[in-house]
């Protein structure tokens, strides 16, 4: 349920094509439906202008099914997301939700029916490594289904900046940029140096002992010279996307 489809449930009501009694119906879910596992929040499209996603790790197939299948049927013309989602939780939600598809790189479950473009501009996603390539995936399959246009670059991190450089002219056109890095977690410091937007950095878990499964690149990222970098928590490519989603709307 979003703003679009309230006002085509009041203009169905007022043309009388639907009844008050069969309005109350379909609102009667609002703010949230209870599964008894989960709440599932048909109301935050109208309060933050995207759907709730699914976080399906440590959920069984049959649960993040339940929930895709109600996320799915009350926001008949939105797109619905599921992150960290396995293969065998993806068959679960296939066998009742039509034409999902499973983006196996992102770990991530999709059904986009709205194509529409929301954002402004062009938001950027850059991978330090090809090892930070899952994170990056996740960010882009968010971004792209949050009505966002997207480039990625990938395997430009700091070991070769030369990499990076290259490709200056899609920085420059990127509204906003979502730079995913492990090791000593170096590369947003960099790029944000180079551009004049909000650059959102993703520590991943990559790396020796002591990258200390991202934690390494976190404390990097944090105390990063650069006064445009900001910090997500460490592999989260969903959190990164939605933040540079809701800033390319403005």
């Amino acid at each position: 349920m979003n703003a679009k489809s309230l006002h085509d449930l009041f203009a169905q009501v007022r043309s009388k094509k639907l009844s008050s009694d069969e309005a109350v119906q379909r609102l009667r879910h609002l703010p949230f439906e209870d599964l008894g596992f989960a709440k599932v929040d048909h109301h935050r499209a109208l309060r933050q202008g995207m759907p709730e996603v699914i976080f399906s790790q440590g959920k069984t197939p049959a649960q993040v099914a339940q929930i895709f299948s109600r996320l799915a049927s009350h926001n008949e013309d939105g797109n619905i997301l599921a992150t960290r989602a396995t293969e065998e939780q993806f068959q679960a939600v296939a066998a009742e939700v039509p034409k999902v598809e499973y983006r196996a790189l992102a770990r991530a479950i999709t059904l986009q029916r709205d194509r529409k473009r929301y954002g402004k501009g062009i938001i950027a996603v850059v991978s330090a490594g090809t090892s930070d390539i899952p994170v990056a995936e996740e960010a882009v399959v968010t971004a792209e289904l949050m009505g966002n246009r997207v480039q990625h670059l990938y395997d430009v991190g700091v070991a070769g900046i030369h990499r990076l450089l290259a490709h200056r002219s899609v920085l420059a056109e990127a509204r906003v940029i979502i730079v995913c890095a492990g090791m000593e977690g170096a590369l947003p410091s960099v790029v944000g140096g180079l551009v004049g937007v909000p650059v959102i950095a993703v520590p991943t878990s990559i790396g020796y002992g002591a990258a200390f499964e991202g934690l390494a690149a976190l404390l990097g990222m944090l105390n990063s010279c650069a006064s445009n970098v900001s910090v997500v928590n460490i592999d989260n490519g969903f959190g990164a996307a939605y933040v540079a989603s809701l800033i390319n709307r403005k």
